[in-house]
């Protein structure tokens, strides 16, 4: 049997950083944005083009195109979803596979709107990146072209984060070291979550954890 997590927290908490400490170990993860990313210049694109004429160009979804369309029309993002959710599940099936032939202790599926989407009724236990919302706030208006306003409107489409963390299996908090000398806490905070992954993923391999919730073994 193997084992699938399920990866998920809100904006810069660091889940990207935290999921590619899970490949340096060798857990094999399946990342739903790139795979999103994938189809938007592949299999989706004619179903979009057909949905949505005029955001295609040239065999690749124009994104600005589409986002124009469905950012603000909850129909539309709607008639956008089944088209590409289904697509999304079938590649995250397909790896699942791949992973159970290549014996993989367990798989880790990034999936940043995992309760949103109701994600988390297909996996065996859920792990949430978090950080203390100020160093959430300080990495978010770090980016190009972000602002306040932007952040408050991409948290008000996210569950908030207590609400997560209450239904974590496990929880990795990205910015747990607080003290110290300013030009030693992100490298000691990324040694902490470098521990705290491998600390899940040997409590995962060695079945010390069991799964909490009945949940069915994914096929």
């Amino acid at each position: 049997m193997i084992y699938v997590l399920g990866l998920t927290g809100s904006i810069a908490m660091g889940k990207s950083t935290v999921a590619q400490m899970f490949r340096d170990i060798h857990i094999p993860v399946h990342d739903a944005d790139a795979s999103v990313h994938a189809l938007y210049q592949g299999k989706a694109v004619p179903l979009i083009e057909r949905e949505f004429p005029g955001t295609t160009d040239r065999g690749v979804v124009d994104r600005r195109r589409l986002g124009d369309i469905v950012l603000n029309d909850p129909e539309s993002l709607r008639r956008l979803e089944n088209l590409i959710h289904p697509l999304v599940r079938e590649r995250e099936q397909d790896f699942i596979n791949h992973a159970r032939r290549d014996q993989a202790p367990f798989v880790v599926l990034d999936i940043p709107l995992l309760f949103e989407t109701g994600a988390e009724k297909r996996v065996d236990g859920v792990i949430v990146v978090t950080a203390d919302p100020e160093e959430q706030e300080r990495r978010v208006l770090s980016r190009p072209g972000m602002t306040r306003e932007k952040f408050r409107a991409i948290l008000a489409r996210q569950i908030p984060d207590a609400d997560k963390r209450a239904k974590a299996d496990f929880i990795i908090d990205t910015h747990s070291v607080v003290d110290g000398p300013e030009s030693e806490l992100i490298e000691r905070n990324m040694a902490a979550t470098r521990s705290r992954v491998g600390e899940i993923a040997d409590q995962i391999i060695s079945r010390k954890w069991v799964p909490a919730r009945a949940r069915k073994p994914s096929n």
